[in-house]
């Protein structure tokens, strides 16, 4: 899940917080330095291949077994996927160089299927818990 700094999961919690502090950065500079016709992207990319999943990328500890459910799947699937992800790296380095030579350079840049599927999934699950939630979100207001 290369797309942590928009969410999370159980067995990524240190890896995406690293990319939740660095978009929320991004965004912050992005308005910064925009009047000075500077541009920051944002990439989120899903899972290419590019040798993160392989060999000695991945530092595991000792197995807790409490934590199997949670944590496992990443530590026995993730070395397993590496070679077999969808992206072209060839073809997000020139989406990229398309992105920052536009004349509006979008903010964030989603790459592949997988990541597209599951940015529109969290998205719309976020939506549906504030709507859900909204009565409660605007009665907290000194008026009300």
């Amino acid at each position: 899940m290369r797309q942590g700094g928009r969410f999370s999961s159980p067995d990524v919690g240190a890896y995406s917080a690293a990319k939740f502090a660095l978009e929320g950065l991004s965004e912050a500079l992005a308005a910064e330095v925009a009047p000075h016709g500077i541009k920051v992207l944002i990439v989120e990319p899903g899972s290419f291949r590019t040798g993160f999943d392989g060999g000695g990328a991945l530092r595991q500890s000792a197995v807790i077994p409490a934590y199997a459910a949670t944590v496992g799947p990443v530590r026995t699937n993730l070395p397993g996927s590496d070679g077999k992800q969808e992206g072209d790296p060839d073809k997000a380095a020139a989406a990229i160089l398309t992105a920052l030579t536009a004349e509006k350079t979008p903010l964030r840049l989603l790459f592949g299927n997988d990541a597209t599927d599951a940015i529109h999934a969290h998205l719309d699950a976020a939506r549906a818990g504030t709507l859900e939630w909204e009565t409660a979100s605007r009665s907290t207001d000194l008026g009300d």
